[in-house]
């Protein structure tokens, strides 16, 4: 397989402290790679190091200067004044600029009939007709229809959302992904993943998602303390080889760790006059504490805060009724909480769910219906845009603002610094600056200040944004062991399965279902649904078909053999595309004769389609 793109020798600090030295890494066409590590580990850097954003300041990227790079950041930039439409459509493309214009038209209450025809024209000539239809879903999708719209006005998400509907559409050669499934929902998050594994694409992708990493990614390389380790399979083989390659380091630290206590001891006892054969062993002494320095004992946060105590009354909402400019948010919801409620918050966006947890939490009054608190009902509520920090203050004063001393679970109280230390936030970041903090470290830091109010009822609106999985997983570990109520907001699939038994489900239509199960039982049930809903369909059009059927016999075996033939072909369609997307990329004539098989069968089934509806009307 050709390599689309490398870093050789890489080497990048950050306020002055290097995230990685000479780093080597290649990309393979048809590779779809996940990078892994710890917040701060200098993942983002990385990828925009890949995307070339801006150079290294050690070694260099080697491509292809005609391979088009895709780089979706965490929070995009936009040209200022800009409308979606402007965005969207490239000045270089000459199909996408007929779809704007044709776009733009179309939305004018009185459109031109000259231009439309003109363009009607145009759009044929160029075989541009499939490539709108292709920008009309991706954009439905991301929730991007006023095209006019200017991005000033966008919310951050709405941005996010926009980027990626950007990119998707113009499919370069390699896609460099920062977080793509923040801000969308889970519906979209499985289509995006069908997008993704289509095509033989190039991805390399930072994601906390679970499920989206093991069901998108091939190749999963960690970056820890400067060094990349690269697993050739998904997630779950990452697992295994990790664990396996961790039990290896810790023998090999721990061989290391009582050498040195030894050598240590023997330098203690040297003469000062040295021999050159002495000389040779204070060399390797240094060079074996260096290693030992570099790798220190494994650490992780640790999340044991104390939980204020619970009354027998948690909430109770009574007929909540809420709607903004006439749209109709929550309709007549009640539900009493009881101790241990483990609630996922589910339902596309903008359907209400940050609507319901500020009326949970006070923040907002409904229009109609009654919020009653118990007494001791304390709230820890994570909110998704998280916490305004000042950039300039240090991280230990942002946390002594709220306590100087924490109680810990087990009854021990500890400093600000302590707990920060758990944190994994060491001495030297402490008395750093905010703005020194990479992105998941201020999530991090924001999760720790909500913990330190001792909660109850603990409310997390998409808690994984940003989130290294190694800190996922200690959040895990402390919500399984969580005694009060948790509510649970997120697109994390595996997290929705893991920490939740019960859904509240906003339909977008003001009705709040209530479904006791996790995420995966619930689409389970909605699949069985669908499914009873189909074939109670097909019997009612076969029953309808035997009494009023207006078909000759010979008709009516030639409608019979239409659905098998449909049927076959449609799986060899599926056949060929799933061999189509396991082809090595460089087997250019073998994905030419498939493309063709494709594509003639695709004829065929349109033909084959036309005649069955012909003879399905009668």
């Amino acid at each position: 397989m050709s390599t689309l793109i490398a870093a050789e020798g890489l080497g990048h600090a950050y306020h002055d402290e290097w995230l990685f030295k000479n780093l080597t890494l290649g990309i393979n066409a048809g590779q779809r790679v996940a990078l892994v590590g710890v917040n701060g580990a200098g993942k983002s850097t990385l990828m925009k190091l890949l995307a070339e954003r801006f150079a290294p300041l050690e070694g260099k990227i080697v491509k292809n200067k005609s391979t088009k790079i895709g780089f979706l950041d965490q929070e995009p930039s936009f040209p200022a004044n800009s409308s979606i439409s402007d965005f969207i459509f490239s000045t270089e493309n000459k199909q996408q600029q007929l779809i704007k214009e044709y776009e733009e038209l179309i939305e004018e209450e009185h459109p031109d009939e000259k231009k439309l025809n003109r363009l009607y024209e145009e759009l044929s000539e160029h075989n541009a007709w499939e490539y709108e239809h292709q920008i009309k879903t991706i954009l439905s999708r991301m929730g991007i229809n006023q095209l006019q719209q200017k991005i000033d006005t966008l919310s951050g998400g709405q941005r996010k959302r926009l980027a990626l509907a950007k990119l998707l559409i113009e499919d370069p050669e390699i896609y460099v992904l920062d977080e793509p499934t923040n801000h969308l929902d889970i519906d979209t998050i499985e289509w995006l993943e069908k997008i993704l594994t289509s095509g033989a694409k190039t991805l390399l992708l930072v994601t906390h998602d679970r499920y989206f990493l093991d069901n998108v990614c091939n190749t999963i390389v960690e970056l820890e303390r400067g060094k990349t380790f690269t697993y050739n399979g998904n997630y779950a083989y990452f697992l295994e080889k990790k664990a396996e390659r961790e039990a290896q380091d810790d023998a090999t630290f721990q061989k290391n760790k009582n050498l040195l206590k030894k050598e240590l001891e023997w330098m203690r006892r040297m003469p000062a006059a040295r021999t050159t054969k002495s000389q040779s062993r204070i060399n390797a002494f240094y060079d074996l504490e260096e290693k030992t320095k570099q790798r220190t004992d494994n650490q992780k946060v640790t999340l044991n805060v104390k939980m204020a105590r619970q009354g027998n009354k948690i909430l109770e909402l009574e007929s909540i009724q809420q709607h903004f400019n006439e749209k109709n948010i929550i309709e007549n919801f009640s539900y009493v909480f009881k101790k241990g409620d483990r609630i996922g918050l589910a339902g596309k966006n903008g359907t209400g769910k940050s609507t319901l947890l500020n009326i949970i939490t006070g923040e907002l009054t409904p229009i109609k219906g009654k919020v009653d608190i118990g007494e001791t009902t304390q709230y820890g509520y994570y909110k998704q845009g998280g916490l305004s920090f000042n950039e300039k203050e240090r991280v230990i004063d942002i946390v002594k603002a709220d306590a100087e001393y924490i109680k810990m679970a087990d009854g021990q109280t500890i400093s600000a610094s302590a707990l920060l230390t758990l944190f994994l936030f060491p001495p030297k970041k402490q008395h750093g600056l905010v703005e020194k903090l990479s992105g998941g470290e201020k999530k991090r830091l924001h999760l720790m200040k909500v913990l330190m109010q001792n909660p109850n009822f603990l409310i997390l609106d998409e808690p994984t944004n940003d989130l290294d999985i190694d800190t996922l997983n200690v959040l895990e570990e402390f919500l399984e062991n969580f005694p009060g109520v948790l509510m649970l907001v997120s697109h994390d699939r595996y997290l929705l399965d893991k920490m939740s038994d019960q859904l509240f489900i906003m339909e977008g239509n003001g009705n709040v279902k209530i479904f006791n199960g996790n995420y995966s039982e619930h689409r389970i049930s909605v699949e069985q649904e669908k499914e009873a809903g189909l074939k109670k369909q097909k019997t009612e059009e076969q029953k309808q078909a035997s009494t009023t059927s207006k078909l000759s016999f010979k008709e009516q075996q030639e409608f019979k053999k239409l659905e098998e033939t449909l049927a076959e072909n449609e799986n060899k369609v599926k056949t060929l595309t799933s061999e189509l997307n396991k082809i090595d990329p460089s087997d250019y004539i073998k994905i030419q004769e498939l493309s063709e098989s494709i594509e003639r069968t695709n004829k065929t089934i349109e033909t084959d389609m036309e005649r069955w509806m012909e003879l399905s009307e009668k």
